[in-house]
């Protein structure tokens, strides 16, 4: 399976080591690294279950000079937090450099506080994003368009850049069928869902019903070709309620390969992170 993996950014010492960490995974085999997108969250987040960031494009900048083969990933770049021409530009851009290695992954945002604090409406944001995305494929075209015959330049290395797009509703179902390449669920609480936007996924029987139904709305939609499924294990996510035995990792990426993941996507604690890396590909990837 097509795995991407998490890399600590919550130091100073761990911002040091993001280009060894990166070349590091690329020869234990992984496919992806990711960063998130939180360009100004509370600090009673931070303080709580919250996690400090890079920004991505800077962050997936080291992680690409310092490889070759590795994809670099967003999980999940928030759309409203920038102008669409802008995110289109800094895409293409990383795109390009890294010689096609862009793994976009998208989602409308949660944080009401964040959303503010950029002096953005949390409403509205899903009939956003779809614009964004539309707007942002025409513009990675690399040709003039619209009424100032706009120009982002240069166009990305690949055509279509692949997009992911987060979320359990029906809307992220809908919004990865018209305009990405895969729908990517993520394990949440249900009595979370007021906070996070999205329903909850509390067991892999509610995933298998999930999966279930965004492939019957891809169907009707017509959409053909294949669409990945990139799963977060609930063992290895922020809503791990400890550290997974080999088993336990081994049993759930099982679980979830049984109702249709194609890809994983894994958060490994910071703390520990050099060896919890090296235990999933020594003890578990080949055992999936």
């Amino acid at each position: 399976m097509f795995i991407s993996v998490s890399v600590p950014v919550g130091s100073a010492d761990d911002c040091a080591q993001l280009s060894q960490r990166a070349a590091h995974a690329e020869r234990l085999g992984f496919d992806a690294m990711f960063v998130t997108d939180h360009p100004a969250p509370p600090a009673a987040w931070l303080n709580g279950t919250g996690h400090p960031t890079l920004d991505p494009f800077v962050a997936l900048s080291f992680i690409a000079a310092a490889t070759t083969r590795l994809r670099v990933h967003t999980n999940l770049l928030v759309l409203a937090y920038r102008h669409a021409l802008t995110t289109a530009k800094a895409v293409a851009s990383l795109d390009v450099l890294s010689n096609g290695r862009v793994l976009l992954g998208v989602g409308v945002g949660y944080m009401e506080a964040e959303f503010a604090a950029l002096n953005l409406e949390l409403a509205g944001r899903g009939t956003s994003a779809d614009a964004t995305l539309e707007l942002m494929h025409t513009a990675w075209t690399g040709l003039p368009f619209g009424e100032h015959d706009t120009v982002v330049a240069p166009a990305p290395t690949q055509s279509p850049i692949p997009i992911w797009v987060g979320g359990n509703s029906k809307a992220a179902m809908r919004r990865a069928i018209t305009h990405g390449s895969g729908w990517s669920p993520m394990p949440s609480p249900k009595a979370a869902a007021g906070f996070l936007g999205t329903p909850g996924i509390e067991s892999i029987t509610e995933l298998s019903a999930r999966i279930a139904m965004f492939h019957e709305l891809t169907d009707q939609a017509g959409r053909t070709g294949p669409l990945d499924v990139a799963v977060i294990p609930t063992c290895l996510s922020g809503f791990a309620t400890h550290v997974p035995t080999t088993e336990e990792a081994i049993d759930e990426i099982g679980q979830l390969r049984s109702v249709g993941a194609t890809a994983l996507i894994i958060s490994l604690p910071d703390s520990g992170w050099d060896e919890r890396i090296a235990w999933f590909a020594s003890e578990v990837r080949n055992q999936i």
